[in-house]
C-alpha cells in the first residue's frame, strides 16, 4: 500500500499561513543549504515551473508520483497562469466548486475524496502520494495520512491557518528523522502510530 504524506511548511506555532493563508514569510528562509536538501530528498515537491528556473528539471521523482492539493493551493498556480503546477506527477485537485479541469494533467475530485485517496493508496508502486497543502484538505484526510513531513520555520504567526482544519481528535504519530539547518528551519518526519 502506498503512503499518503502531508508535506507541509509551518511556523513554529503550527500555522501554515497567516489568517488568509499567505505563507510568503517562510520563503525568505530558502537558502543554498536548504535548497540542496530539497534537490537531494524531495525534488518532486518543487513545482514544475520552478524546477525549470533553478535547474532541477532533470531530477527524478524520489518519493512521490502523485500529488493532491486543495483548491486554494491550486488557485495560487492558476493566478500565475500555471494550470499544471506539478506536471511531473499525476495531479489531483480537491474542489467542490471547480467542476472542469483547466488542464488534461489535472483531475478534479469533487465528491468522495476519501474514497479516491484510498483507491490511490491501494495502487501498486514504490512511490507515494504528496498531500500538498490546504488546511481543510488535511483535516478531511487526517485519518488517511500515513506520514507527516513538517518543515518548521523560525517564525511565530500568533494566529493564522492551522495545519489541520478539522474537528478535535487526538491522532498519534511517532517521530522519525529530524534535520536542522543553519537558517533555523527544522524538518521533522513522523509516521502514524498504528
Amino acid at each position: 500500500m502506498r503512503k499518503l504524506t502531508y508535506f507541509i511548511a509551518c511556523s513554529i506555532d503550527g500555522f501554515i499561513g497567516d489568517p488568509s493563508g499567505d505563507a510568503t514569510e517562510m520563503v525568505r528562509f530558502v537558502d543554498e543549504g536548504y535548497s540542496a536538501f530539497f534537490a537531494a530528498e524531495y525534488p518532486e515537491t518543487v513545482p514544475t515551473h520552478v524546477r525549470h528556473l533553478i535547474g532541477m528539471e532533470d531530477l527524478p521523482n524520489k518519493r512521490f508520483d502523485t500529488v493532491i492539493q486543495g483548491r486554494a493551493s491550486y488557485d495560487l498556480a492558476l493566478k500565475e497562469g500555471v494550470t499544471s503546477p506539478y506536471a511531473h506527477m499525476r495531479e489531483y485537485v480537491a474542489s467542490r466548486t471547480l467542476t472542469e479541469s483547466p488542464d488534461p494533467n489535472v483531475e478534479i475530485v469533487g465528491d468522495d475524496l476519501v474514497a479516491r485517496v484510498r483507491e490511490l493508496k491501494a495502487e501498486d508502486g514504490d512511490l507515494g502520494i504528496y498531500l500538498c497543502g490546504g488546511s481543510q484538505l488535511a483535516g478531511a484526510l487526517v485519518d488517511e495520512i500515513d506520514e507527516l513531513v513538517i518543515k518548521s520555520y523560525p517564525i511565530v504567526y500568533g494566529t493564522g491557518m492551522p495545519m489541520f482544519g478539522s474537528d478535535f481528535a487526538v491522532t498519534e504519530f511517532t517521530l522519525g528523522e529530524v534535520r536542522s539547518f543553519g537558517n533555523g528551519v527544522v524538518v521533522r518526519t513522523y509516521s502514524r502510530k498504528r
